[in-house]
């Protein structure tokens, strides 16, 4: 019996596959890196999954077989016993709705009416068919409202429309003036290759829409799908499914708060808080995506987040993704991060390859490396990472800039191996430890427990210690080893070419007592509290001590003399200045060779050499 009529669900949240999200083109170039397997192709996966969005339709080879447009034959099935509910006849007049069909009775076994106490109902038994438009519906009993253009359906309802949709339930009420039919118990729509399932369905037919609201489940060849309230178009096979909605696939699960489906070409439109569970091998996490679940690639937007068992997440504004070949591009803070060596790749382009381990950040690209209490900043044009056999390796690419609590650095570029924990840095690299400036053409940083514990410095190599705004310790040669402890330097040598300049200080009262001026073929310099204690040559050293004030200019500096301190970080975010690249000043000119105390003119003392090598305190 029916007890009230149903509203019409709007149709204004049917979605449009075929709406191509459009992207801002990135003007970047990246060389293309050969990696362990193939090549990277920066940017590739994005072009793939924006075409995919809107694919050249398929022409499919649908065969229609002979006498197809007629439903299958209905008399072959055994009605079941019914107990007809007290009718209830509508009011409604169908020559009031200019855009109403009449419903025709095409068939019953059994057919009775009372004129006297219900005149407008005619109750049908047996086989019962009826037409409405293209769309015939079978039952086992009806009562008809001839007058109101409605019927009630009892046992056995099936509704066929052409020769694709079929509609299936216990109980059928029908209105043929707004096409509005409202199926109920066991209900099941099949089209073409979907079927849906719920207890209660309404389908307007009028704009070809099916809707649930007390749980359903619709089922394509791909996945299957659930949710409290559902919306389904058989003529676009659009889906849109709200409030505990569940996608299961044979390779994951997807749950959500609001999700759009076609299940045509499997493809879901992520619209609400999202989470895709490949089996507790990586989790998504997105407010907004496209989501091919065929092919398994997607675009998330709106800050979504990809989380590996391994440890490593990825995020970004915008983050293409292909699950099967396992690897993504991400645009626009995006964020790649190892929780189990602890490190954060960031960058406004990022490319990871799971497969080779492999991660490739630009534009503003930052390494942040937080293993240990005191954290690294690395900042270059260009980032990679890698594993080389089981170890890391990061590379940095042009204007490289370093920032650590005990020490900074500069670079044209960079590159650490896990496998020996060195530090290489190419292209007029210097590095800054607290007073000290160590520059050269080539330098290599040795780690140890994440604390530096050793720097070697090849060809041009010159150390600096600033004693005040004008006076500088300096040792230069062709190689020189720093040596350091807890982060402070303590011992310095300088081996082939020595030059040396520095500032002996008084014992009582810690002033600058002289210039200090030599050369050797090495020297050992050794420093307590960040001061020097004392600097050991060998037995050749040519030197002269100067008077503080005899001497000024480029005569207080050695030749490959130049300070950089306006370059050097002074905190984390220092690292992603971009400094103007310019000749280094070199203001040195200083030189011992052919002066003595007698004919340089200077007043200077010269430094007496001692058997084997030459001693001196910081007296």
């Amino acid at each position: 019996m029916r007890s009230g009529r149903k509203k019409l669900f709007p149709m204004n949240m049917i979605f449009n596959t075929r709406h191509i999200v459009l992207f801002g083109v990135l003007c970047l170039f990246i060389a293309t890196i050969q990696a362990q397997q193939g090549h990277i192709k920066p940017k590739e996966l994005r072009k793939q999954v924006l075409e995919s969005q809107n694919p050249t339709p398929k022409k499919e080879n649908l065969k229609k077989k002979k006498g197809s447009n007629r439903p299958v034959n209905p008399y072959s099935r055994k009605p079941k016993p019914m107990v007809p509910p007290k009718p209830l006849a509508p009011i409604v007049n169908p020559l009031n709705n200019p855009k109403a069909t009449i419903i025709y009775l095409e068939n019953a076994e059994t057919w009775s009416a009372d004129k006297d106490f219900n005149p407008d109902i005619q109750v049908l038994k047996g086989n019962v068919r009826f037409r409405h438009d293209n769309a015939l519906l079978y039952c086992d009993s009806a009562y008809f409202y001839q007058k109101a253009n409605s019927l009630d359906a009892f046992s056995n309802v099936k509704i066929v429309q052409g020769d694709t949709l079929f509609v299936y339930g216990d109980y059928l009420y029908y209105d043929g003036n707004t096409k509005l039919a409202r199926m109920r118990h066991n209900v099941r729509m099949e089209n073409r290759k979907t079927t849906l399932t719920t207890d209660s369905l309404n389908y307007d037919r009028n704009i070809n829409i099916a809707y649930y609201f007390t749980g359903g489940k619709i089922v394509d060849p791909e996945n299957t799908l659930t949710s409290v309230w559902g919306q389904y178009s058989p003529s676009t096979d659009d889906a849109i499914f709200r409030t505990k909605v569940k996608l299961t696939n044979n390779n994951f699960i997807l749950t959500s708060d609001t999700l759009k489906y076609n299940t045509k070409n499997h493809v879901a439109n992520i619209v609400g808080p999202s989470h895709i569970d490949y089996k507790d091998e990586t989790n998504i996490y997105s407010k907004k995506g496209w989501y091919n679940t065929e092919n398994e690639k997607m675009m998330l937007l709106n800050r979504s987040l990809i989380v590996h068992k391994d440890g490593k997440t990825l995020a970004g504004d915008t983050v293409f993704y292909d699950k099967v070949k396992k690897y993504g591009e991400a645009f626009v803070n995006v964020e790649l991060t190892d929780t189990i060596n602890k490190s954060t790749l960031y960058g406004d382009y990022l490319y990871y390859d799971e497969n080779n381990d492999e991660g490739l950040a630009t534009d503003s690209a930052l390494l942040v490396d937080w293993s240990s209490k005191d954290t690294l900043w690395v900042h270059s044009d260009t980032i990679r990472t890698y594993k080389d056999s089981v170890y890391n390796v990061a590379k940095g690419y042009f204007n490289v800039r370093i920032f650590r609590n005990d020490v900074q650095g500069i670079a044209d570029s960079l590159v650490y191996s896990a496998r020996d924990s060195i530090i290489k840095m190419y292209g007029e690299p210097v590095l800054w430890a607290e007073e000290n400036q160590l520059s050269g053409d080539f330098i290599q940083t040795h780690t140890k427990d994440k604390k530096i514990e050793q720097i070697n410095i090849q060809k041009n190599a010159i150390a600096i210690q600033k004693e005040d705004s004008i006076h500088f310790n300096q040792l230069s040669g062709k190689e020189i080893i720093a040596y350091l402890d807890s982060g402070q330097l303590y011992r310095v040598f300088v081996n082939g070419n020595a030059e040396t300049i520095y500032y002996p200080r008084d014992d009582a009262d810690s002033t600058l007592i002289g210039l200090n001026k030599t050369e050797s073929s090495y020297v050992n310099m050794y420093l307590k509290n960040k001061q020097i204690e004392r600097v050991v040559m060998t037995a050749s050293t040519t030197g002269i001590m100067y008077p503080l004030l005899e001497l000024s200019g480029g005569d207080l500096y050695l030749k490959n003399f130049f300070w950089l301190d306006e370059q050097r970080p002074t905190k984390s975010s220092d690292v992603m200045l971009t400094i103007p690249k310019k000749a280094r000043e070199k203001i040195g000119t200083s030189s011992i060779m052919g002066k003595t105390p007698d004919s340089s003119g200077s007043g200077g003392t010269k430094t007496p050499p001692a058997k084997g090598q030459t001693k001196m305190q910081n007296k």
